[in-house]
């Protein structure tokens, strides 16, 4: 007789691909009855065409700075539950934020500024690779979900601009106004990296095929730091002494990247390995059942607290593995990243979510952000997706 396990209180046989079945299945009823209205509904800001930046736990968005990054991902965000069958208001709501976005958020110079402020005015006009980053990210899922390819020559003239102004002899770019270089970051890079290959799937244009495989070359050949995926850097890509750190959320994000990546580089598939291998190695803890937030690259524990972000990383990562090996330890670490990441989104409020688990086990009690919809999000499409794959 078959060992049966819960998921999300369902009782099923413990195969892995049937348990790996019963996690997408709680995930679409989390997203589509629970998170879906409550951010299309207190998460929106409908006088100003905005979203909230923050949804506290009476269920109301709190007023603060909105950071432009935070509308661009949730843009993309509205437009990922709209191609994943969410039948709610979110081709409205995406096309209204980006309007806005795309109205006050540009710069006379044509680049975007950094934060609104609660009344969605600009309340910081310097520009930010991070941001950009999620901007021409924004560009790629809106240009397609909403059937919008003037959103593709958008995207190829804001780069356009942050390319003449930004790119570095030594390899990437430059962050622009906000961040004090050095220490550069590979983090700004990963996010381009994303934007790049979903703005090759969605307009088919190779400038960003040719960015992305740049982008992929430039972190095997100076973010690496062993297996480990280095954070802070000198002018020369070369790892800072004192800042010698890898975050087991950014390898498990980067194995994600190099594995769709994979079918334009060679190395793709032995970079992904290595990082996913040293961030389960010394990343995860055993007791909560999740991934923590800083290692040192020889893979010391930094920080034993656990964000909400790199459990997703840690799903997405397991299941790309699943889908491309049909190992079932692959499922079976699929279903232990969901259950980590399920503690984060089962609150006493529907549809929110806590961000921060400390090492003792305690929850930092907080309003919920929503920069990580994002991330929740883009690991349950790819749940779905390899569940529904067959």
């Amino acid at each position: 007789m078959g060992v049966s396990a819960s998921v999300s209180g369902e009782t099923v046989e413990a195969r892995p691909d049937l348990e790996l079945a019963a996690a997408a299945a709680a995930a679409r009823r989390w997203l589509f009855e629970e998170a879906a209205p409550v951010w299309a509904d207190a998460g929106f800001d409908r006088d100003r065409g905005l979203f909230a930046e923050q949804i506290s736990w009476a269920g109301r968005p709190e007023p603060v700075t909105r950071r432009l990054r935070v509308q661009a991902r949730q843009i993309y965000s509205f437009c990922e539950l709209g191609r994943l069958g969410w039948s709610g208001p979110w081709a409205e709501q995406a096309e209204r934020a980006l309007d806005r976005l795309l109205a006050a958020g540009r710069r006379g110079d044509g680049l975007f500024v950094h934060t609104f402020d609660d009344r969605g005015d600009v309340e910081d006009e310097r520009c930010d690779l991070y941001d950009h980053a999620f901007v021409l990210f924004a560009l790629a899922h809106a240009g397609a979900a909403l059937n919008r390819p003037d959103l593709f020559d958008t995207a190829d003239a804001l780069f356009d601009l942050w390319e003449a102004r930004y790119r570095r002899p030594t390899g990437g770019f430059h962050e622009g106004e906000v961040e004090v270089q050095p220490p550069r970051r590979q983090n700004p890079h990963m996010h381009l990296f994303e934007a790049a290959l979903a703005l090759w799937e969605a307009s088919g244009r190779e400038r960003w095929l040719k960015l992305a495989m740049e982008l992929e070359r430039l972190a095997e050949d100076r973010f690496l730091i062993g297996d480990a995926m280095g954070e802070y850097f000198d002018e020369n890509w070369s790892p800072l002494g004192a800042r010698r750190l890898a975050e087991p959320g950014h390898c498990f994000e980067w194995a994600w990247l190099f594995d769709r990546a994979a079918g334009h580089s060679a190395s793709a598939l032995e970079a992904s390995d290595r990082l996913c291998a040293f961030a389960r190695r010394n990343g995860l803890d055993a007791a909560r059942g999740v991934a923590v937030n800083a290692l040192t690259a020889d893979g010391a524990v930094v920080d034993a607290d656990a964000r909400l972000w790199p459990q997703t990383e840690r799903l997405k990562c397991a299941v790309a593995r699943w889908r491309r090996t049909g190992d079932p330890e692959e499922a079976r670490e699929a279903v232990d990243a969901w259950r980590g990441l399920h503690r984060y989104l089962d609150t006493p409020v529907r549809g929110v979510w806590r961000d921060r688990l400390k090492a003792d086990g305690s929850w930092v009690e907080e309003p919920a952000p929503a920069s990580s919809f994002y991330h929740i999000i883009c690991s349950l499409s790819a749940l779905l997706a390899a569940v529904d794959k067959d």
